[in-house]
């Protein structure tokens, strides 16, 4: 047994976790190569590698001559007969090779080429296992700032940090360890080409479910997520065991859940709502905290008129429009938010709906067809 080449061949599958097979083959195809090199051509240089015992050998094919023409593929009958005795003329002579004849220049080019076959294989071992990766969360420790990048070592790999995929508000020193959401992996000449991001909404996703046990084993489901990175973000939450309150289970005892999400954010706020099929009730919970009066939603044209008491107008539709504008991305609808001094104006709410029971009002509302929600009307 060839002890030295399994030596070999075992470190490096270890470290580079590169199977024993791929370097095999890597070895035959140098040899052939060193062949060519050395002889000029290697049409006829046949390569046997015994998988068991990791012994090889290296032989010409030549065709048994009269008349040798051609010296590197054919051999006369009487060299042939100093081989093997049996061989005639047409027969087919095996002469062994020793790869110690092989000159300076062909020894290097073998040498070469397994080094790249190595390379090689090694790049094609951190693509596929950060490919798996694609779409999910990594933990990564920050290098160094490269402009206005961040270089970021992920383990086997470095991973880019683009400034179009960090949060305006963060800053990150060396050695500091972040999450990261894998967005695209490309296999390049250079290696895996990682991209990374802090202000994907599917970051905040991936780490409810690793926060969360409900989430990750699909009790509870993350129906929608809407997000302005640094600042705030708004999840639709719904339970598929009627036992499980779905907002509970994303908080934790005494937020601690959340807590540990919004600290890996630094500070983002989270606001975690009921999931509801209905689309007026989804749209009022979509704008809590704020109260809401009425929601009248049309599920066809995506639209919906929300009113407000006039006190809750501002908390609606949130600093510089952020609730408002969350809320319409997290349910899909366009949203029109009027306090109820506006519909009153506008003929949406009548001059005495006060002075209405609730249920009176309710009728009415659900009379016209559309997909109602209802807080109930109290004077402020």
């Amino acid at each position: 047994m060839n002890t030295e080449l399994l030596e070999a061949l075992t470190i490096l599958e270890k470290e580079k976790d590169i199977s024993k097979e791929t370097l095999l083959d890597a070895i035959e195809n140098s040899l052939i190569n060193a062949c060519k090199n050395h002889f000029g051509k290697a049409d006829n240089i046949k390569v046997v590698m015994n998988r068991d015992t990791y012994n090889y050998k290296v032989f010409a094919e030549k065709k048994v001559v009269e008349k040798v023409e051609d010296d590197l593929e054919e051999i006369s009958i009487v060299d042939a007969a100093k081989i093997d005795g049996k061989l005639g003329i047409g027969d087919i002579a095996q002469i062994p090779i020793e790869s110690k004849s092989f000159g300076r220049i062909a020894t290097q080019n073998a040498k070469n080429l397994i080094l790249q076959k190595i390379r090689e294989e090694e790049r094609k071992v951190v693509y596929d296992q950060y490919f798996e990766k694609e779409k999910d969360i990594v933990t990564g420790i920050v290098q160094r700032q490269v402009g206005k990048n961040y270089s970021i070592d992920l383990g086997k790999a470095d991973a880019l940090l683009t400034e179009t995929e960090q949060v305006k508000s963060e800053i990150f020193k060396p050695t500091e360890r972040i999450k990261l959401y894998v967005v695209e992996v490309k296999n390049t000449t250079k290696g895996p080409k990682i991209l990374v991001s802090r202000t994907h909404p599917e970051l905040v996703k991936r780490l409810f479910e690793s926060e969360v046990t409900e989430v990750k084993d699909g009790t509870v489901e993350i129906k929608s997520i809407a997000r302005e990175a640094g600042s705030r973000t708004k999840i639709a939450v719904w339970s598929n065991d009627p036992d499980v309150d779905p907002v509970g289970a994303c908080v934790g005892m005494n937020g601690a859940r959340v807590n540990a999400i919004v600290e890996e954010l630094r500070g983002e706020k989270i606001d975690i709502i009921n999931w509801s099929d209905n689309p007026a009730i989804l749209i009022e919970n979509a704008l809590s905290p704020a109260k809401v009066i009425s929601v009248m939603a049309d599920p066809d044209e995506k639209t919906a008129s929300i009113i407000v008491p006039d006190y809750q107008l501002s908390l609606a539709i949130g600093k510089e429009g952020q609730n408002a504008r969350l809320a319409a991305r997290l349910t899909g609808f366009k949203i029109d938010i009027k306090n109820e001094t506006q519909a009153i104006a506008s003929g949406e709410l009548p001059e005495n709906y006060m002075e209405l029971g609730e249920g009176v009002y309710e009728e009415e509302m659900y009379e016209e067809g559309e997909d109602v929600a209802f807080e109930g009307f109290e004077e402020v």
